[in-house]
């Protein structure tokens, strides 16, 4: 799923490209994108965007006059821009025409999650906001207080839309590896000095990854906006080494997420249970690194 650091480089990247440009007309390819009925999705044709932002995960087009066009990507969905002509591909679940170009979104797979929205006011927009805090925006107090705020692992407290906005299962797997907790440690354990490692690592993982994903872009649009990256820590990585301390990286799996670690960096060697294969080996489910080593 797109995060903070995929969303900013495509705010980016759409503001160079379409602001003060006007939608001419948008082709919906899937039934299941649109989630809104009222205005109709006839009303943005024709309007100028004013200006483009992100709401936590979700991409807004401000199309003036309090319109303004919400496209939430979910956890497969992506953006392309194409020059004008060009076909859009089997994938393409909605295309969005300007005078210099088509913003066309896809989505990879057979379920269809990625959601397109059309609202007009504020506060129809402000319904869509989960009230996660911006940790770009917030001091080490307001951290503490919104981590500290309901019992939680540190992985489900980092990756919910309501205590933390536009952090998902890949940056949180980065930020808790370079803070060296581990991802299954309960909020209210936390001490004033973890705390404090984690709002450091949050914030230097989400920097240096927009940095980067923007200097991957330069001047084009951005492209291979996989979960999965070159260069990260831990996510993505299952049995291949850390780049810290060589231990190979372990994983849990759980629905169709996954949260990866470095027992030796984060656990203390322990490893954290899965909950399919553990129940599965019962007493051979290795407790340790060393027993696997």
């Amino acid at each position: 799923m797109p995060e903070l650091p995929d969303i900013t480089v495509y705010v980016e990247a759409l503001t160079k490209r379409v602001v003060g440009e006007p939608i001419e007309r948008i082709l919906l390819k899937s039934p299941f994108l649109l989630r809104s009925v009222d205005p109709p999705i006839a009303a943005a044709e024709g309007r100028v965007v004013r200006g483009v932002r992100r709401l936590g995960k979700r991409l807004v087009l401000d199309l003036g006059q309090d319109y303004f066009l919400v496209i939430h990507l979910m956890i497969a969905g992506r953006l392309k821009w194409l020059a004008r002509g060009a076909k859009a591909g089997p994938i393409g679940l909605a295309v969005f025409q300007f005078p210099g170009g088509a913003l066309v979104l896809t989505e990879a797979g057979t379920k269809r999650r990625a959601s397109l929205h059309l609202v007009h006011g504020g506060a129809a927009l402000a319904a869509l906001d989960r009230g996660g805090l911006e940790v770009l925006d917030i001091d080490l107090a307001a951290f503490t207080a919104r981590l500290r705020s309901e019992s939680h692992t540190l992985k489900r407290a980092l990756t919910d839309p309501r205590l933390f906005s536009g952090i998902g299962n890949a940056y949180s797997d980065e930020a808790l590896h370079a803070a060296r907790l581990s991802p299954l440690t309960l909020t209210g354990r936390l001490s004033d000095d973890e705390i404090s490692r984690l709002y450091r690592a949050c914030r230097e993982t989400l920097v240096s990854w927009t940095d980067r994903l923007r200097r991957e872009a330069a001047d084009g649009f951005p492209g291979k906006m996989t979960a999965f990256k070159e260069g990260m820590a831990v996510h993505g990585r299952f049995r291949l080494p850390c780049p810290v301390c060589g231990s190979p990286i372990q994983r849990i799996r759980y629905a169709e997420n996954e949260t990866n670690y470095c027992a030796r960096c984060q656990t203390g060697g322990r490893l954290l249970a899965d909950r399919a294969l553990s129940r599965l080996l019962k007493g051979d489910w290795p407790r340790s690194l060393d027993e696997i080593e």
